[in-house]
């Protein structure tokens, strides 16, 4: 299974988090699922998470939402990259990032979780931080206690922005399986 991509969203499963700024992650890999007509199903023995596999631009491809709750999501990451014995450069981590401001984004190879808690399960269970990762902003970093931000709804104009900007990270992802992690940074961090 060298030539498989795993694609992970990071979020909280349940209703209750669907629209919150920290499952933004799992939209936007929805959102890729749906483009390429892949369908979730539950994996909780094997994957700890909501699992879907299909093709992306002519790779075999697998999208992963975590349900362990965002504090716990490396358990679903090990679980994938053990399941498909993948190495590290073919798996990226969408997650939401209060330091960029909303919409921005930066794609990154190797790096600190910068105190995102998702992440940092992530490493912990990796016991590495190389790893690529695609930081999709939600601002927000000066507003209050950030536990709240976080886990609040995006404001009616942050709704009304949010497709483009989905739909824009599906395209960067799209690239880092057809054309690498190179394509996809010059594309994300522009």
């Amino acid at each position: 299974m060298e030539d498989r991509f795993l694609i992970v969203g990071l979020g909280n499963p349940g209703q209750t988090y669907d629209d919150t700024r920290h499952n933004v992650g799992f939209r936007i890999v929805k959102a890729l699922a749906q483009k390429h007509q892949i369908s979730f199903r539950p994996s909780l023995i094997r994957m700890k998470g909501s699992v879907a596999e299909g093709t992306i631009k002519e790779k075999p491809t697998t999208l992963l939402l975590p349900l362990t709750f965002m504090n716990e999501s490396g358990l679903a990451v090990r679980k994938g990259v053990d399941f498909y014995k993948l190495p590290l450069d073919r798996l990226i981590v969408v997650a939401d990032d209060v330091d960029l401001p909303f919409g921005g984004m930066r794609l990154k190879t190797k790096g600190s979780s910068g105190g995102h808690k998702g992440l940092k399960s992530i490493e912990a269970h990796l016991g590495t931080q190389d790893y690529t990762r695609l930081k999709v902003g939600v601002g927000g970093r000066e507003k209050g206690d950030l536990a709240d931000y976080v886990l609040d709804k995006f404001t009616k104009e942050e709704q009304s922005a949010l497709p483009e900007i989905i739909d824009r990270a599906v395209m960067v992802l799209e690239l880092w399986v057809a054309e690498g992690a190179p394509a996809a940074m010059h594309e994300a961090n522009k």
